[in-house]
């Protein structure tokens, strides 16, 4: 099994509260992390369902959190879903979403996924529906394409990586990962390459979200999960750039004006430093956490 260190696990379990005889959901399962700790937390009765899209990770969580039995549920799906998913099953005491992509997709060079290892430009969450990166930056007009990659990778040489990008598949198709992030490195002068991150994280970032369709859906799906809060249940969302992460800011606030949910994090929780050492994947992390009020005792 891939290696998988889950994000703000103590700051996830200390907001969840998990105890006996819960009800939890995972949104996002991936492989099982966060979901294996919560279980062990929520000993000797408490369940969890766990829903992913990706089927191969869905098949690794089910091999990791096989010992907890009919404790655990795992569904294949996508979390816009959810009313389908598990709207019958709820409601639930705690409820989890990890976004963006998961270590095992990013780990894996044939998911392309990562510029780091060279593989099939995919990057489909889902292997089972959808276009492969590859051939979304195959068609997509050149003008379309910067947009894109501005919008949903924060990129501020977003024209020229798309120039570069439709020069190139003039040539020929654009098909792995490595290609693709030579591409992207030509187009950026290289003394203004960001200091921190390969130069081309956003554009990758921005072609990720855009196959998998990640933040259409992100803020209703947020409200269906409030919704299937029992009294006195909290929901919790660990996000990895600004983008996700305002989604998740607004649809709070939001329902704490108009649904009288309750703000846990007036401000994000990030990882201390030991854990920035440790895992360097999450120095951009971000948790928020929000609560459904418990129902207010009848007046005799």
């Amino acid at each position: 099994m891939s290696s998988h260190v889950p994000v703000l696990l103590a700051e996830v379990l200390a907001l969840l509260r998990p105890r006996p005889a819960g009800r939890y959901l995972d949104v996002t399962v991936g492989l099982g992390g966060h979901a294996e700790a919560l279980l062990r937390a929520a000993e000797p009765t408490g369940c969890l369902w766990g829903i992913d899209r990706d089927g191969e990770a869905l098949a690794l969580a089910r091999e990791r959190l096989a010992p907890f039995g009919d404790r655990i549920r795992l569904l294949h799906g996508r979390y816009e879903a959810l009313p389908h998913l598990v709207g019958s099953v709820g409601p639930f005491d705690g409820i989890l979403f990890d976004l963006g992509a998961s270590s095992y997709q990013l780990e894996e060079a044939d998911r392309g996924f990562s510029f780091g290892r060279e593989g099939p430009l995919d990057m489909r969450m889902d292997r089972d529906e959808g276009e492969t990166a590859a051939e979304l930056i195959g068609h997509q007009p050149g003008r379309d394409l910067a947009d894109l990659i501005f919008r949903w990778g924060e990129e501020r040489w977003a024209r020229q990586i798309a120039r570069a990008i439709v020069r190139a598949r003039q040539e020929e198709p654009i098909a792995t990962t490595t290609a693709l992030a030579a591409i992207v490195g030509r187009a950026i002068p290289r003394r203004l390459w960001p200091r921190h991150i390969h130069p081309a994280t956003r554009t990758f970032q921005a072609l990720r979200i855009a196959v998998n369709e990640e933040l259409t859906e992100l803020g209703p799906a947020l409200e269906h999960a409030t919704q299937l809060l029992a009294p006195g249940g909290c929901a919790a969302v660990i996000s990895f750039h600004s983008l996700e992460d305002r989604i998740v800011k607004q649809t709070w606030r939001r329902l704490e004006a108009e649904a009288g949910m309750r703000i846990l994090t007036k401000r994000p929780i990030a990882p201390g430093e030991a854990e920035e050492a440790a895992n360097p994947r999450s120095r951009s992390a971000k948790l928020r956490g929000l609560e459904r009020p418990a129902a207010a005792p009848e007046e005799v």
